[in-house]
C-alpha cells in the first residue's frame, strides 16, 4: 500500500478544493481493473484502504482517496472531511451540486491515468455511495452537472448504505438521448443497504435502487440485509467480491 500526497484543486472547479490523503493499494496479480473507493462523512481513506487490501481480489488495484476538510450543514457548519455539503442523508434533500460535480471530477482525474486495457470502477460508503452514484449519473448523461463532458468509461458502480442525490432529475436527463439511456442499461451497479440503518434510513437506500431502475439503469442489483445498521459486515463484503469478479470477469484470470 501506498499513498499520494495532498492533491491540488478539483478539476475545472470554480471552487478550491484541498483534498486530503490518497492511499492506493496495488494489485497482488495480474492488474484488470482500477476501482476508487470513497469513505463516508468525517472518515479517510486510510481505513477502507486497510479493509479493501485484504479481500480476495488480487486484481483489482484501490484508489482510496480522502475527501477536503469543510462545513458541513447537517453539523451545524463544524467542518470534517466530506465530499459535498449535506443537510440530510435522503434523497429528498437539498443537493450540493457543485460539491457533488467538484467530487465526481476528481475521481474522474484519479482514474483517467490508468492503462486503456484496465476496467474502472468507483465504489462507496454512505456519503461515498452517494458520490459513487452521482458519478454513474454523470457518466451515462455523458457530463457533469455544469456541462463539462464526463472524461471516463465506467464498468462497475457500488453504493454501500447510500443514497441517490439529484434523483429528481435523474430520470430527465437518461431520457435526453439514446446515447445516455443506452449507458445507463448497460452499466453494471450493486446497490446494499442495511434495513437497521439508522443514519441512511433503508427506505432511502430502497428508494435510490427504485430511482434508478425507473430512470433506465436497468443492469443494478439491489440487496437488502437483515440487522445491519450503517456500517459493513463480512457478509455484505463477500457479495461484494463476488459482484465484482462476476461484472468484471475477474474470475477468468488471477
Amino acid at each position: 500500500m501506498s499513498y499520494y500526497g495532498n492533491s491540488s484543486s478539483a478539476v475545472r472547479s470554480s471552487r478550491r478544493v484541498d483534498y486530503g490523503r490518497t492511499y492506493v493499494v496495488r494489485p497482488k496479480g495480474r492488474h484488470l481493473a482500477t476501482i476508487v473507493w470513497l469513505h463516508g462523512l468525517g472518515d479517510n481513506g486510510a481505513s477502507w484502504s486497510q479493509l479493501l487490501d485484504s479481500l480476495p481480489l488480487p486484481n483489482i488495484k484501490w484508489i482510496c482517496p480522502t475527501a477536503a476538510t469543510r462545513p458541513v450543514a447537517a453539523f451545524g457548519g463544524f467542518p470534517c472531511t466530506a465530499w459535498f455539503d449535506v443537510e440530510e442523508t435522503s434523497v429528498d434533500g437539498r443537493d450540493d451540486i457543485e460539491g457533488l460535480d467538484a467530487s465526481a471530477a476528481h475521481i474522474a482525474n484519479l482514474l483517467s491515468s490508468e492503462p486503456s486495457d484496465v476496467k474502472l470502477g468507483i465504489g462507496g460508503f454512505s456519503m461515498g455511495a452517494a458520490v459513487a452514484l452521482h458519478s454513474a449519473a454523470c457518466y451515462a448523461h455523458g457530463k457533469f452537472t455544469s456541462g463539462i463532458p464526463y472524461p471516463i468509461t465506467l464498468s462497475a458502480v457500488i453504493s454501500l448504505s447510500g443514497w441517490l442525490p439529484c434523483s429528481r432529475t435523474l430520470r430527465g436527463k437518461m431520457e435526453s438521448s439514446h446515447i445516455a439511456a443506452r449507458r445507463a442499461a448497460s452499466l453494471p451497479i450493486l446497490l446494499t443497504h442495511g434495513r437497521a440503518d439508522e443514519v441512511v434510513t433503508y427506505r432511502n437506500g430502497e428508494r435510490s435502487a427504485e430511482i434508478l431502475r425507473s430512470s433506465g439503469f436497468t443492469y443494478m442489483n439491489f440487496k437488502p440485509y437483515n440487522g445491519l445498521g450503517h456500517y459493513t459486515i463480512p457478509e455484505e463484503m463477500d457479495d461484494v467480491c463476488k459482484w465484482l469478479s462476476a461484472m468484471l470477469g475477474l474470475n477468468r484470470s488471477r
